[in-house]
């Protein structure tokens, strides 16, 4: 059989870096003769790019994995299982020892080799694949991959972490923070424009520290001016920052390049200084608090979020309501909580003082009441104002069109649910002017201008 006639899916779990690895692996296998498809009851090879950086994530890797594994021969057509990325990278022998299902691993060094993989897999009788020996690496990018989102894009710009907070996996996982060169970086962006897209969003485990391991300092603000420079391109969004990355050059770029979003990712994980020095994290409560008084003096109308957890070890009452008070005071415009779970091989991993489950639960839900209100009452400050939307898709009942403006980072944020006021309609991928009339702490409403 033709390797045309052999067919592949990529199921992408996991974060925004994931999917690009994704994506990389699907243009690698399409350009080596094998034909991609979308439904995983088609194919005969099922790739699943895996999360493996909290408990939750493990578990929907595994889940995923048994569920495809039901459609293998002789109850359905697949043939082949391939597992990459970050859960081969944890527990290779343990995947292909205990879970018989699957054919092959590739760790997060190996994307790169996933055709080479799907090869061995149909032409060697003894065909189990196991490379995970190696950690991280960008080797498998490309200045042109197959991209699945519609409208924006994705955009990588670094690998690894150089942080070592107690809690995280990923530098056991994806290495050390190692930089893309900005040409390369600056190449891709151009075939992205190309092909319609108008929104570029800049992905790395931490963007503020782009360019200190390449070139030995902090090259962000330089790579935002040279991508604003690029024709087509009208939306670049920054996600997942450091409090102490959002220095004045980065704040002066997002100010002054009108294409640069008002908008900023900043994972703080925990307001208050005790839980934060025992999570190894350099942010301070007084650096958070100055740092957002600097970034909302100079961009007025920005829209900051940012992620926290609850349970952290040794985590008290008093350490849980200072993070309340804080956040009531720092009104983060967009929220995400995380519940501590322990994982192998980090700091964390074992300390003493363990949160209860049920304690846990219980900040969990009091974190959201409390955002509930703030996001609410930043969203009503947007009310009348006109926005340009990025249009994505239609609403499932076909009355509006679903979009998203400066504000709203796909997937994580609200969407902005948008009524055409003429008959010819919309487009997808383009963007319109939008009168924004009505919201609540989710949902917002708006109106072609």
């Amino acid at each position: 059989m033709e390797r045309k006639d052999r067919k592949i899916v990529i199921i992408a779990l996991g974060c925004s870096k994931n999917l690009v690895d994704a994506e990389c692996m699907s243009s690698l296998l399409r350009e080596h003769g094998y034909t991609l498809v979308a439904d995983v009851e088609e194919a005969d090879v099922a790739v699943i790019n895996t999360c493996g950086f909290i408990e939750s994530a493990k578990t929907e890797a595994i889940n995923t994995i048994l569920d495809t594994a039901d459609l293998k021969a002789p109850s359905g057509n697949l043939q082949y299982i391939v597992v990459t990325g970050c859960l081969p990278q944890r527990y290779p022998n343990d995947i292909m020892t205990e879970m018989h299902e699957v054919d092959a691993v590739l760790g997060t060094a190996h994307y790169k080799d996933i055709c080479e993989c799907v090869d061995k897999l149909f032409d060697s009788d003894d065909s189990e694949v196991n490379l995970t020996d190696s950690i991280g690496g960008m080797d498998h990018l490309m200045p042109s991959r197959d991209i699945s989102t519609q409208g924006y894009a994705w955009l990588k710009i670094g690998e690894g972490c150089l942080h070592r907070c107690a809690f995280c996996a990923i530098p056991l996982i994806r290495g050390k923070f190692v930089s893309r060169p900005l040409e390369q970086i600056l190449e891709e962006a151009r075939d992205i424009a190309s092909r319609g897209f108008k929104e570029i969003i800049l992905t790395a485990q931490d963007t503020t520290n782009y360019g200190v391991d390449l070139y030995k300092e902090r090259k962000l603000p330089e790579l935002l001016r040279e991508l604003s420079k690029i024709d087509g391109i009208e939306m670049i969004r920054i996600m997942y920052g450091y409090m102490d990355g959002i220095n004045e050059d980065l704040i002066d770029a997002i100010s002054d390049i009108p294409k640069v979003c008002h908008y900023l990712d900043i994972p703080i994980q925990h307001g208050c200084d005790k839980v934060l020095k025992d999570m190894r994290r350099r942010d301070t409560q007084e650096l958070i608090t100055s740092r957002l008084e600097l970034i909302r003096s100079r961009i007025p109308d920005v829209i900051v979020r940012t992620t926290v957890m609850v349970g952290f070890p040794g985590e008290t009452e008093e350490d849980f309501e200072t993070m309340i008070a804080n956040l009531k005071r720092w009104k983060f415009d967009r929220l995400g909580c995380f519940i501590f779970s322990p994982e192998e091989g980090t700091v964390a991993f074992d300390m003493e003082d363990q949160v209860p489950e049920d304690i846990k639960q219980a900040r969990y839900d009091k974190i959201y009441e409390v955002q509930k209100e703030i996001a609410e009452e930043s969203a009503s400050r947007r009310l009348g104002t006109c926005v340009k939307v990025l249009i994505d898709s239609i609403s499932d009942d076909g009355i509006f069109y679903v979009g998203r403006s400066y504000a709203e980072a796909p997937e994580d944020d609200p969407v902005i649910y948008v009524a055409c006021s003429s008959d010819e309609g919309l487009e997808i991928g383009q963007i319109y002017d939008v009168r924004l009339v009505e919201c609540s702490d989710y949902d917002i409403t708006g109106v072609t201008v």
